[in-house]
């Protein structure tokens, strides 16, 4: 269990049981590549610029392993340094847009062939409206929603005060109800 205040070369270090930073390295990316991976990819929704972010931060994580200073958990350490360097790379006009094909994550229960087809049809809806919000609104839905982190961590990440957190997630989900209302009013 990860500890805010304990040193996370020493955590990793005890995970790992080693002190070969290559060994903790793949722990890592074992760990939370797949995480870092999808947050880039919500943020700049190309999956070849996806893998060139995940590459860099876990570039970027292994430069600084042995400095980081514990005072957040190692996923709200990682999922930071993957927004930096996304919002690098969009800085740098890497980035074209496109659409996202998506990635909605399973309940894990069985249903019926028909049941699930309507719940993926549902939450693929409601997911390309979350992906047309602008990007404050739709980072802090995914990061809300998809990686289910608290206030305060969404707030280190996204370098905002707690409060900001809590208005911009209220303000992104008005703004989806409104945009499913109006698509409502438009199919009737």
């Amino acid at each position: 269990m990860e500890t805010t205040g304990v040193h996370v070369f020493d955590y990793l270090k005890y995970v790992s049981e080693t002190t070969d930073q290559k060994v903790i390295l793949r722990n890592i990316m074992e760990t939370y590549g797949n995480d870092v991976w999808n947050y880039a990819f919500s943020i700049c929704r190309n999956s070849d610029l996806a893998d060139d972010i995940t590459q860099d931060a876990f570039l970027k994580v292994y430069r600084n392993l042995t400095t980081f200073r514990g005072e957040a958990s190692v996923k709200t350490w990682l999922l930071t340094i993957t927004r930096n360097t996304a919002y690098d790379y969009l800085r740098k006009a890497f980035w074209r847009k496109v659409t996202l094909v998506g990635f909605i994550q399973s309940a894990g229960t069985t249903q019926s062939a028909e049941t699930e087809a309507m719940e993926k049809l549902y939450a693929s809806d409601i997911w390309k409206k979350v992906i047309s919000l602008s990007p404050k609104y739709r980072e802090i839905l995914i990061l809300h929603a998809h990686y289910q982190l608290s206030t305060k961590e969404m707030a280190a990440i996204l370098n905002i005060s707690e409060g900001t957190v809590k208005s911009r997630l209220h303000h992104a989900r008005l703004k989806v109800i409104s945009l499913k209302e109006r698509e409502a009013l438009e199919n009737s």
